[in-house]
């Protein structure tokens, strides 16, 4: 593999400096369509390994659970006592029930219990990042243009308080951030996006342009057979990906991610994996430098991605 000593490793979310490939939690403990759910060791072994290479960005929410598991449980059992650069980015806005099903979206007035739900669940006294996950639709249903303003002033309320140190966005447009950006500063977006799922190229540069950091979901899981429940795997581009992958002797993969971060160096990646296996894959993409000529090949790639769910950059069993 033809690694990069000169590209920027780390990313700044508000004063805490993180390393650009994180850990997504939500495939951590299976997803609800798989044939069975992953074992709690193994839950546990990848978070554990995770923090041995070095991730200290681990994206999770209180809404990601199975029947027999909880992303934020898991955390908190595999990883206190904390580390002191460990960050942990959770999201609020939807909700679910006992059975697994969607709610409506949350008022403004009912995210103070988001929060205390997320900071009783991962044992903390105060949440590093909150994401503002707007709507309840999944990824790749279209995102609604309504206003944030509301709700993100009630996070803005929170984080003077203390329960919250910096705050974020996800799922949302162009105009959407820059209404969040006049009530508080917004240190991260976390949309969908990937090679195959190009529709906020501007955006991206957007965030670039403003010093905010981009963290896409379902960056590779697109590609990858069984990822969503909605459509089989996207091999728009596969033949491409492959050659450039065996050129290096990597992963398809590992391209991808790899593809991902050249996009700027304030974009980060949060894959979302139950293996320790594929997690120190994807903690390796990070090395792989692509050259211009193999850049320009997967930029022509284009297609569009298939529908997955939030918080899982690169989703992969």
């Amino acid at each position: 593999m033809t690694t990069d000593t000169t590209s920027t490793t780390t990313w700044q979310l508000g004063d805490r400096t993180v390393n650009r490939v994180g850990l997504g939690a939500m495939r951590l403990m299976g997803m609800p369509w798989d044939p069975a759910p992953r074992s709690r060791d193994s839950a546990l072994a990848v978070l554990r390994r995770a923090v041995e290479l070095g991730v200290n960005h681990i994206d999770t929410a209180a809404f990601y659970f199975t029947p027999t598991r909880s992303a934020n449980e898991l955390i908190s059992t595999a990883l206190q006592p904390y580390g002191d650069d460990l960050v942990i980015t959770t999201k609020v806005g939807p909700a679910r029930s006992r059975d697994g099903q969607m709610e409506p979206m949350a008022r403004p007035d009912q995210l103070r219990a988001q929060v205390e739900e997320n900071l009783r669940q991962l044992g903390r006294d105060h949440l590093d990042v909150v994401n503002l996950r707007w709507g309840t639709r999944m990824a790749g249903e279209g995102r609604a243009a309504d206003s944030v303003a509301e709700h993100f002033g009630a996070l803005a309320e929170l984080r003077d308080a203390g329960l919250v140190r910096h705050l974020g966005v996800s799922n949302v447009l162009a105009e959407q951030l820059t209404e969040a950006l006049a009530i508080a500063p917004v240190v991260c977006v976390q949309n969908q996006y990937g090679l195959t799922s190009r529709d906020d190229d501007a955006l991206v540069a957007l965030c670039g342009e403003r010093g905010i950091a981009f963290v896409p979901f379902f960056a590779v899981g697109a590609a990858v057979p069984g990822a969503s429940p909605a459509a089989g795997a996207d091999d728009t581009g596969q033949a491409e990906v492959a050659a450039i992958a065996a050129a290096h002797g990597a992963t398809p993969a590992q391209v991808r991610l790899a593809w991902t971060l050249h996009r700027g160096p304030h974009v980060l990646a949060i894959p979302g994996t139950g293996s320790v296996a594929h997690l120190e894959e994807n903690v390796a993409a990070s090395a792989l430098q692509l050259s211009g000529e193999e850049l320009a090949v997967l930029d022509g790639v284009g297609g569009r991605g298939v529908a997955g769910d939030s918080g899982n950059g690169g989703s992969r069993r």
